[in-house]
Formats: structure tokens, C-alpha cells, sequence
């Protein structure tokens, strides 16, 4: 996306704001998306509107390509770090009980200690990590 600005930023931040919120409105859930992903797989009992919103996370990029008439897909490098990286999200998401939108997102709009202090620990690892490699 070449023409990413603050307020492109802006807008985002309040769609998924928003869309929080409407899903905690109406269906009293949190918009956790690695909770709603490993659900959808585990559990008969609400697995429609999980496997609707996994949907819409999906088309929804579609959706803004064919409104914007922008159709540029890269294909990132799959490499050891890589594959390394996302194992090791994947084990923190479980330790941590959730996943930074769970967390970053939604506990903290809810003023989750838990949430805060797990948001500030995936904060700061991100930075470490990214000033390591």
C-alpha cells in the first residue's frame, strides 16, 4: 500500500474499534482472534458466528481491493526465522492467555490489568526481538 498516512492509520484504528465494539455489543464477545480461530475448530456451540467472522477477516481485504481498484500482492520470503517467529507467537499466544488484539485491543478498552501488563510484555519483546535480528 503505497499511499498509507496517519490518517489511513486512523481510519483503520476505528473500523477495528468498532467492529470490537459491535461484536462485544451484540454477541457479548471478546474479539480476540486467536480465542475465535482455535473455537471455531474446537466447539459446535457458536462456531457460526466465529467461522463468519473469520470470513469477513478474510474478505475483507478483498472487498478494499476491488474498492480502490488495487490488486498488488507480494508474497513475503518464508525462511527459518519465519517459521520460527510464528511458532514462538503461537506459544505465547497460548502462555498468554490471548492474543495482542484479545489483549491490546479489548482488555485494554476494558482496563484489564492482565491485558495491559500482557500488551506492555509483547510490546517490549517485539522491540527487543526487532532490534536483535
Amino acid at each position: 500500500m503505497d499511499n498509507f498516512t496517519p490518517v489511513s492509520a486512523l481510519i483503520g484504528g476505528g473500523l477495528i474499534g468498532l467492529g470490537t465494539l459491535l461484536l462485544m455489543a451484540t454477541l457479548g464477545r471478546i474479539a480476540g482472534i486467536s480465542g475465535i480461530a482455535s473455537l471455531a475448530i474446537l466447539q459446535r456451540d457458536g462456531r457460526s458466528w466465529r467461522l463468519a467472522f473469520i470470513v469477513g477477516l478474510l474478505l475483507g481485504p478483498l472487498l478494499v481491493s476491488i474498492i480502490i481498484n488495487d490488486f498488488t500482492y507480494s508474497t513475503p520470503d518464508l525462511n527459518s526465522r519465519t517459521l520460527i517467529a510464528g511458532l514462538l507467537v503461537g506459544l505465547g499466544t497460548a502462555w498468554g492467555s490471548g492474543c495482542t488484539s484479545g489483549h491490546g485491543i479489548c482488555g485494554i478498552g476494558r482496563f484489564s490489568p492482565r491485558s495491559i501488563a500482557a500488551t506492555l510484555m509483547f510490546m517490549a519483546t517485539g522491540v527487543a526481538v526487532a532490534s536483535f535480528f
